[in-house]
């Protein structure tokens, strides 16, 4: 789900908060008595007009924002404008909605303590009368308030995001019963009518030379077709039962895709490059089947003698290729299979890109690149 219209709306909304801010406590603040004269009045304005507009950034860095506003609310009392901090209780309320408790309460009991001195800095007469104006211009039930209202809203995202998590969940658990259910069905109907054509169509090629009868070209036909049908059907009940039972595999399981390609006699090698940081687990498991289908191809099909495996871990994508050096040429293409749709569906799936076709020198090469996107 793409989160780029909200993060836009947020933006404005968060602009839109910091001017407003910023307007009224300018209007506030320039309608007051500025004894100091005119320097510290211009001070106290553009201190009042910076701690507001840091608000734009506070959903990003929570953390600075709440110290810009508690040192500019600071300033502005102590040259004499007494204006409420209403900022610094903007970025109370987002720095705790951002999970950091206890920085926010150190920052709120600091400003609570630091109030009365700048007050008395700005010319009040008696302590009496600074801790009554720092008071007026920060209580603590406003930041109390503020600190509920901030904890509050991210309680309530944690729990939508818990929701969303347990949703997702369960569509996966449906997926992997009916991806089960389908197996079942097909080894039920599918795989016995199957058999049955190969081993009859086997058994009349068998009795035909027996007799030392022609073999008709359409019978060994429907024989061969009956073999392959065979393998690639049990191929694809395989990967159906093993997505819906097995835990899933990934790039960690790769190393042992290609040592049981060596013990088939296939010359494999694995090679990877970069750091495997952060894959998301859609990434992890398509990496693995890509892998598992292309060796499992080369093993059955390509005749090839040796095979080689490359992931690359890049910043933004994750590259993998396998190469072989069997009987495939551009002139002599083989056959696409169900296997090779299989890869492609699960690449267009995660916007990635897959090429897979002979190489100029011979052999066979499947390349695919998967994009890390990790937006939340």
């Amino acid at each position: 789900m793409s989160t780029g219209g909200f993060g836009a709306r947020a933006d404005v909304r968060d602009r839109a908060i910091a001017l407003g801010v910023a307007a009224a406590l300018l209007v506030t603040g320039v309608s007051g008595r500025h004894p100091g004269g005119a320097g510290p009045a211009v001070l106290g304005a553009a201190l009042l007009s910076v701690g507001s507009l840091a608000l734009v950034a506070r959903r990003r860095a929570p953390l600075a924002v709440l110290a810009v506003t508690g040192i500019c609310a600071l300033g502005h009392q102590a040259v004499g404008y007494d204006v409420p901090a209403v900022a610094f209780l903007f970025a109370v309320y987002a720095a705790v909605r951002a999970g950091h408790h206890t920085l926010t309460v150190a920052a709120s009991a600091t400003m609570l303590a630091a109030l009365p001195l700048a007050v008395l800095a700005a010319g009040a007469p008696d302590p009496g009368e600074a801790f009554a104006r720092a008071r007026g211009a920060l209580e603590l039930a406003w930041l109390v308030a503020a600190g509920a209202a901030g904890e509050a809203l991210r309680q309530a995202e944690r729990r939508a995001d818990e929701a969303e998590r347990t949703r997702e969940e369960a569509a996966r658990r449906r997926a992997d019963e009916e991806r089960l259910h389908i197996a079942r069905e097909l080894h039920d109907s599918l795989t016995h009518q199957i058999s049955v054509i190969k081993v009859q169509a086997e058994a009349a090629v068998h009795v035909a030379r027996r007799r030392g009868e022609p073999v008709p070209a359409a019978l060994v036909a429907i024989r061969d077709a009956g073999r392959e049908a065979t393998r690639e059907l049990r191929a694809t009940l395989e990967a159906l039962r093993d997505d819906a039972t097995s835990p899933p595999r990934g790039l960690a399981d790769v190393p042992a895709l290609v040592e049981r390609a060596r013990a088939a006699g296939l010359d494999a090698t694995l090679t990877v490059r970069g750091r495997p940081d952060d894959v998301p687990d859609t990434v992890d498991r398509t990496a693995y089947r890509i892998v598992q289908e292309s060796l499992t191809n080369i093993t059955r099909h390509a005749g090839a003698a040796r095979a080689s495996v490359r992931i690359d871990h890049r910043p933004d994508a994750l590259a993998l290729r396998v190469d072989d050096d069997g009987s495939a040429t551009p002139d002599d293409p083989p056959a696409p299979g169900v296997g090779l749709l299989g890869m492609r569906e699960r690449v267009t799936a995660l916007g990635g890109s897959l090429v897979a076709r002979p190489r100029d020198g011979g052999g066979f090469t499947v390349r695919a690149d998967l994009p890390l996107d990790r937006t939340p």
